[in-house]
């Protein structure tokens, strides 16, 4: 089934498969899709290596993609249909953003239309106040 997966900062549509809280993805088409690569030491996307474990990889080759993410501590979430995957930064990238206690820039309009960046306010004391419906 076509199935979209947001993997830390790239997002691609492939083929997979779901089953409960796992995402099979066949290894050729996650090398392709994400770079990440099935070895003898595990899986590995350029210097980064996953140790190869048995939950990770199938029999017949087909690679977990929500284990993997779960592995390397990043969040992993998925809508009702299981169509549409999301897995975020891994633990690395947020704990040095922690350790550096600055906030990623990000960018939102405020009422009349105006976008506002939070770089603008480098260096003095912000207070973000957010709400949502749901």
């Amino acid at each position: 089934m076509e199935t979209t997966i947001l993997f830390e900062d790239a997002t691609v549509t492939l083929d997979a498969t779901a089953d409960g809280e796992s995402l099979w993805v066949a290894a050729d088409t996650l090398e392709r899709g994400l770079g990440w690569v099935v070895k003898p030491e595990g899986l590995c996307r350029g210097p980064v290596c996953v140790p190869r474990k048995a939950e990770l990889v199938r029999g017949d080759g087909a690679v977990d993609v929500a284990t993997l993410a779960r592995h390397r501590g990043q969040a992993v979430v998925h809508d009702a249909a299981r169509r549409t995957w999301v897995c975020g930064r891994s633990g690395e990238l947020r704990a040095g953003v922690a350790r550096s206690l600055e906030a990623p820039d990000f960018a939102l309009p405020d009422l009349a239309g105006r976008v506002h960046r939070l770089a603008d306010w480098r260096g003095r004391k912000v207070l973000l106040n957010s709400w949502a419906s749901w």
